[in-house]
């Protein structure tokens, strides 16, 4: 099958992606050092090098690991998903898929989803809407889970929110603010309309099915959707929903721990307290929402909450950025080593899947 040729305008919107996105990392760096003097310089240096003295790199070794740990249970969670579907994939190859994912938004983010499914599709036979399916599953659950993480520190830290200034002029509190923001989000009538549009598109597309089911072109991406809606559901079918929580605790149980063991790696926060830590981790996991694998947002955000709680905000960004790096490290050595091993690795042949299938049933 000959392959299709990318044109101009296609080539020009990844270029276009590609800076938009790094942009934003570069936007987000310079608001994390901007207002830096050289005295803060030597200060962020000094307390970074603290990460590297005397048996403080175990700390970071930890974090390592707690990060190798969270994306290997992934890989487990992956392949639970698939099974309901009747494919049995290989802890391994699952495994070596998440990790290509990983590296892969490092550079172009939202690309890695996309050579997860092809990895699998590939490597496993498994239908790429699929895997697609599951995997936005899984982006949903972390999704909820992450708007859960952020709403529990916010709530636990409303003694302090409710004394922090944020308009001098009008004497106006951090906690009084958001409240007005959410107020105001229930009485916009915008959000209303656009709620009204999306059902009667709905109705309308729903109540004309049948002309649209008779063409080629609308045909396949039905079947297209309905393979994502099966991944998407195949939740319900899990034969261990247990299991499934299980997986799903630890690895944000690991992230936590990701964070709890870099900040003891720095003895300037010797006396950090597990709230201090839960928050830092549950704010600093929207930067990496924001920008491309968190780069700069991630310090900035992780500073500003050291700063919230007492901490000068040179030593906050040593610890977001110490902690970002040992990540991305680990991503990008991980990741690289899955790289090469699916390259050696062998694609299962239908006969092979069949077999697995038949198993199963």
């Amino acid at each position: 099958m000959e392959k299709e040729k990318l044109t101009f305008s296609d080539i020009l919107k990844k270029i276009i992606k590609f800076v938009l996105f790094f942009g934003i990392g570069i936007l987000f760096i310079y608001l994390s050092i901007k207002d830096l003097s050289r005295d803060d310089w030597v200060g962020l240096k000094e307390s970074a090098l603290q990460a590297a003295r005397g048996y403080s790199w175990l700390w970071l070794l930890c974090s390592f690991l707690a990060g190798v740990l969270s994306h290997y249970i992934r890989a487990l969670r992956t392949r639970q998903l698939l099974q309901p579907l009747g494919y049995n994939i290989r802890r391994s190859m699952s495994f070596v898929s998440v990790m290509v994912c990983y590296i892969s938004n490092l550079a172009f983010p939202r690309l890695g989803e996309v050579l997860r499914c092809t990895c699998l599709q590939q490597f496993e036979r498994v239908p790429f809407q699929k895997t697609l399916g599951t995997v936005v599953t899984e982006r949903a659950i972390d999704l909820m889970i992450l708007v859960t993480t952020v709403f529990v520190a916010i709530v636990i830290n409303t003694g302090i929110l409710s004394t922090m200034v944020v308009d001098a002029s009008t004497g106006l509190t951090l906690g009084e603010k958001l409240s007005g923001v959410f107020t105001g989000m229930l009485y916009n009538y915008k959000l209303y309309v656009v709620l009204l549009v999306l059902v009667l598109f709905f109705v309308v597309a729903r109540a004309t099915r049948h002309k649209w089911g008779k063409i080629p072109f609308f045909v396949k991406i039905k079947n297209f959707f309905v393979g994502l809606w099966q991944g998407l559901v195949s939740i319900k079918d899990l034969k261990s929903p247990l299991l499934f929580v299980f997986y799903t605790v630890a690895i944000w149980v690991l992230y936590f721990l990701e964070c709890y063991f870099c900040c003891q790696a720095f003895g300037f926060l010797s006396g950090i307290t597990i709230v201090m830590v839960y928050t830092i981790f549950a704010m600093g996991n929207i930067g990496f929402l924001i920008g491309p694998g968190g780069i700069g947002a991630y310090w900035w955000i992780v500073a500003g909450t050291f700063v919230f709680y007492g901490v000068e905000y040179n030593l906050g960004l040593a610890v977001g950025m110490v902690a970002w790096g040992v990540q991305t490290f680990m991503v990008l050595l991980v990741g690289t080593i899955a790289l090469v091993a699916a390259s050696l690795m062998r694609a299962k042949s239908n006969s092979e899947v069949k077999d697995e299938s038949s198993t199963e049933n």
